[in-house]
């Protein structure tokens, strides 16, 4: 289920958007899982059900999700190639991250090192 953090920078909206990609891409919700209705995350979410709703129709435009009439909201099992522009940020943010590491001494090949161990957990390859 999705924390939210009330002291974050992020809108909640944000969060929600944020924390439903984040279990859809960890694999704890899978192609054809439902989410719960608008007004079941608005309850357990103590958050307005409009929050939600535009949360939900951020993940169906990005095509995260997609929608039945008269059923409700499930995953998608569109694969997400990410647009360019959201990647070229994305890209841009890491760049800054090494710069801030290499900054602070870490050598070019240990840098190398921690993501490629990283992007192999994730992927599960351990």
């Amino acid at each position: 289920m999705l924390q939210l953090d009330l002291k974050s920078r992020k809108s909640i909206y944000e969060q929600i958007v944020d924390g439903c990609k984040e279990m859809i891409i960890s694999g704890s919700m899978k192609a054809g899982d439902k989410l719960p209705s608008v007004r079941e995350m608005s309850a357990k979410l103590t958050v307005n059900p409009n929050t939600i709703q535009k949360a939900y129709s951020k993940l169906e435009a990005d095509g995260w999700i997609y929608t039945v009439a008269g059923r409700g909201a499930f995953v998608s099992d569109e694969k997400h190639e990410g647009d360019r522009q959201q990647l070229d940020t994305i890209y841009e943010r890491i760049g800054a991250l090494v710069s801030e590491l290499r900054y602070l001494g870490v050598d070019s090949n240990e840098i190398v090192l921690r993501l490629t161990k990283m992007a192999e957990e994730r992927r599960g390859e351990k």
